[in-house]
Order: structure tokens, then C-alpha cells, then sequence
């Protein structure tokens, strides 16, 4: 499996397969463990009635997209910011992707087009966009010329991101290199002040 990201075998399948999906649970990537955010378009799928779709989610009723994502379990810890969040990347996706979210990779020809076409989506600011750049190329073989230089210090080896989980080992990995960091980011904070 290229994204065993959820600990759930069918939610992990659907974000293999269902470009939309992948680019909902990146989005939802923030301020929530990782499994949860990225098995949570799989349950928004559920209780849309069994399918993933652009044009549907951009003209939904914002409050009742809402009440989706807060139904329990909430989709995230934010449910009416990120069902806003999540609708508004919809409308890109359609507007300017043709209502189709693999086109969001499909029409870069090279890495800095990728990585600009990911950063015109809500949410998707410079850090989660390399770092997706990074998840296409090494974990669904999706790496237009330049990926690397795209990405940044995610296109590297190592274990920094979701784009290098492959399997347990490497989120526990992944998840000791993010700690480390935060802890030298806040002793660098503690001896500027």
C-alpha cells in the first residue's frame, strides 16, 4: 500500500485512489493526529452518501457541510472552519481544475508548476504544498521534472514529513524528527529571550 497513512485499509485505498480525497485530507492535515485528518475523507464520503465529489461538496449548503463535519466523531477539531476550508478548495477544483482534483498534478509539466498550482488552493500554503508535492512523487510515483527542487527539503531522504511514511516504523520516525525540531525551535526561542 503507497499511503498507509490512516491505520484504516479502506480509508487508506480511497486516498490512493480518489485524487479529491488525498487533497481533502492534506488540507485537513493541521491541529489533528495525522490518521485522523487523513481518514476523515473517507467518513465525509460516508455521510455524503458514498461518493467524493467537487461540484457537490462546492454547492453545498455551507451549514449543512458543517453539521457533516461536526457530526461524531468530528472530521477535525475545527469542523465549521475546516467544512468552509474544505468547500472553498472544492470551488478551485472546479473553477480552475475542470471539476477534477488529479488535474491539479496532471497539468504541471515541472515541479515549480505543481507547486504552483498547490499553492493556489485554500490552505495549501508554502510548507503543506512542498510537502505534497514531496507525498505525490514518492508515494504515488506522480514526480513531473524538478519534484525535488519543488519540494525542498521534503523531496530529500529521511523522515520529515507524511510523504515519507511507508509504514509504522517510518511514522514513528517521522514522528521523532517532527518532535525534535519543535523542541530545538523552542530552545533556540528560549535563548533569544
Amino acid at each position: 500500500m503507497a499511503l498507509p497513512l490512516t491505520g484504516d485499509p479502506d480509508a487508506d485505498l480511497l486516498l490512493e485512489h480518489d485524487a479529491l480525497a488525498l487533497l481533502i485530507g492534506m488540507l485537513l492535515d493541521q491541529q489533528v493526529p495525522m490518521e485522523r485528518a487523513f481518514r476523515s475523507p473517507h467518513d465525509l464520503k460516508q455521510r455524503l452518501g458514498g461518493r467524493l465529489d467537487a461540484a457537490e461538496i462546492a454547492a453545498f449548503d455551507p451549514e449543512e457541510l458543517a453539521g457533516l463535519f461536526s457530526r461524531t466523531p468530528a472530521l477535525h477539531r475545527f469542523p465549521k472552519a475546516m467544512a468552509a476550508r474544505t468547500q472553498a478548495l472544492a470551488r478551485v477544483i472546479g473553477d480552475r481544475f475542470g471539476g477534477r482534483a488529479e488535474a491539479v498534478w496532471e497539468t504541471a509539466a515541472d515541479g515549480d508548476a505543481l507547486l504552483a498550482n498547490l499553492k493556489a488552493l485554500p490552505g495549501f500554503g508554502e510548507q503543506k504544498a512542498r510537502i505534497f508535492v514531496a507525498l505525490l512523487a514518492k508515494r504515488l510515483g506522480v514526480g513531473p521534472p524538478g519534484w525535488r527542487v519543488a519540494a525542498g527539503p521534503y523531496g530529500g531522504e529521511g523522515f520529515r514529513s507524511v510523504a515519507d511514511i511507508d509504514g509504522p516504523e517510518a511514522l514513528v520516525k517521522v514522528r521523532e524528527t517532527k518532535k525534535a525540531a519543535k523542541d530545538a525551535a523552542r530552545a533556540a526561542a528560549s535563548a533569544g529571550s
